[in-house]
């Protein structure tokens, strides 16, 4: 028999155990949902540094396109709604080369056309979910001013996210460095015309009419590229300029000169040797943009003109294929890709890119390092660019294009 002053001290000692535990369970309920991302507390503050680090990137069935498509078939959209994805106004990294609108261009048209695939849709861009997969990663692009500009659009699209303080901007000649800080990630450029070595190496100062290529050598450009995460490269105008180049193979002292083709032929075998012995599969991706096409005579599309791009205000419509772009060039790129012991997405742009016509800085963008004269733009025919392409523009849906790709490639981690 339980005694009565027993009775009563358990009595009194019964709501101080019951507050004690809904202290606990309180308590473990809060910092349960401290833990969450969904967490009030973050949503209002902020979700501290060591969290933002751990979240996961996860890509949706509806991120990625289906395998069977081939994203480069397809058509261009007029759309006047979801693009440009960024403006030149919003974007400080833009060179006076690309910034057609600033530079004068009277129509804005070539900024609002949307990439369309036959067969599937590609992903809408995301700048927070890119970042997120580069996260503690560097992509690098690798190759001429064309390639300079498909930097310039990456860096473009994904910077406004950013917060000012957030990110920076360096240039280390032959390179060029956007940092998103908070991500610990990097987008760069790399200046490198003929992917190997040559006299024109120095990102400003580098020369035109007389070109000299070393075709077996990459080493001093490959210090620079050895562990990036993810690597671009392209290359193929600087080869164009005349049906043969000056270059060496073997000895440096023996220059000889090559056909193009063949001195390209050689100089990708030396690339390709390079990404086989360099390359961790494991850890690093590898793709390759095919050449960007020129618009430089208007009888290809419009039979008996005499102009070029300039003026051009409307892709092409129909089948077309211009003789600035070599399916010899491409054939080489392609048996080299074959041969390869590892990986390499190749990316291949060149037929898309075909029907802008319209999308080239023409007589809006710069010569020799300076913005056209008025008595240079009143010469189109001898003066306008049909080579590089204005910003907003036709290099942001090779981006997109290398999005979807990376996003393809990502594994969720569970």
């Amino acid at each position: 028999m339980t005694q009565p002053w027993l009775d009563r001290r358990i009595q009194s000692l019964f709501p101080v155990a019951l507050v004690s535990v809904l202290i606990v369970g309180t308590t473990r309920l809060f910092l349960d949902n401290l833990k969450s991302y969904d967490s009030k507390i973050f949503q209002f503050y902020g979700e501290p540094e060591r969290y933002k680090q751990r979240r996961p990137v996860f890509v949706s069935p509806k991120d990625r396109f289906e395998e069977s498509c081939n994203v480069f078939e397809g058509k261009w959209i007029w759309d006047n709604v979801t693009y440009p994805l960024y403006s030149e106004e919003s974007c400080p990294y833009l060179v006076k080369q690309t910034t057609c609108q600033r530079n004068g261009r009277p129509d804005s048209f070539y900024q609002n056309w949307r990439w369309q695939p036959d067969g599937c849709k590609l992903p809408r861009f995301d700048p927070l979910k890119l970042l997120d997969i580069l996260r503690g990663k560097r992509l690098m692009f690798i190759g001429d001013s064309v390639q300079r500009g498909q930097f310039e659009s990456m860096v473009c699209m994904v910077q406004s996210v950013i917060p000012e303080g957030k990110k920076s901007f360096h240039r280390i000649p032959p390179m060029k460095i956007f940092k998103a800080e908070e991500y610990n990630a990097s987008i760069e450029y790399y200046w490198a015309p003929f992917i190997v070595e040559s006299i024109s190496d120095h990102a400003t100062n580098h020369t035109v009419l007389k070109r000299l290529v070393d075709l077996d050598s990459i080493a001093k450009h490959g210090k620079s590229w050895q562990g990036v995460d993810v690597l671009v490269f392209e290359s193929y105008v600087w080869w164009m300029y005349k049906p043969t180049i000056n270059a060496t193979y073997g000895s440096a002292d023996d220059i000889k000169e090559y056909n193009v083709t063949t001195a390209y032929r050689l100089a990708f075998e030396t690339w390709a040797n390079w990404l086989e012995s360099s390359i961790n599969p494991l850890t690093q991706k590898v793709y390759f943009m095919s050449m960007s096409p020129t618009h430089l005579w208007s009888w290809e599309w419009k039979p008996g003109s005499n102009e070029n791009c300039f003026n051009e205000s409307y892709p092409i419509q129909g089948s077309y294929w211009g003789t600035g772009s070599s399916l010899t060039i491409m054939k080489i790129v392609q048996d080299i890709l074959q041969e390869l012991k590892i990986d390499v997405t190749f990316l291949n742009i060149t037929q898309l890119s075909e029907y802008r016509k319209d999308a080239h800085t023409s007589v809006y963008g710069e010569r020799k390092g300076k913005l056209l004269t008025k008595k240079q733009r009143s010469d189109p025919k001898n003066f306008a660019d049909c080579i590089h392409w204005c910003l907003p523009g036709v290099p942001d849906t090779w981006n997109e294009i290398l999005y979807a790709h990376l996003l393809q490639n990502h594994r969720n981690l569970l």
